[in-house]
């Protein structure tokens, strides 16, 4: 099996969920720390492009973070660049956990889903 980049947050239980799970299956997981390191613009990027999800589905829209910025309506107008180098910027204001072999990438955690792209 491939090595899957995951980016998480260690406090987050559905990131911890995830890696139990995809530990479970056997795949050899490289965790990076959303906060920490979250991903680069280019690294959100290519990302979501393989993901084939639209942008929004990238900003942990629950999060208080994405509430105290009033983003549910500044995103709309701001570009696609804008947007990606936002979350760079800020690993809080990202959905969790991000999973990717560099192929396919998922975003949070369903089982279902995994069972289909994660076997």
């Amino acid at each position: 099996m491939s090595q899957l980049i995951v980016y998480q947050y260690p406090k987050c239980s559905t990131c911890r969920n995830a890696m139990k799970w995809l530990e479970a299956k056997g795949h050899k997981l490289d965790s990076r720390h959303i906060v920490e390191t979250p991903p680069t613009e280019i690294e959100l990027s290519k990302m979501i492009d393989l993901s084939g999800f639209e942008l929004k589905k990238f900003f942990n829209t629950n999060g208080e973070v994405y509430k105290q910025l009033g983003l549910k309506d500044k995103l709309s107008v701001m570009s696609r660049e804008e947007q990606i180098a936002l979350l760079a910027s800020n690993g809080m204001l990202i959905k969790r956990p991000i999973v990717s072999d560099g192929k396919t990438v998922t975003v949070g955690f369903k089982e279902s889903e995994y069972e289909q792209v994660w076997k």
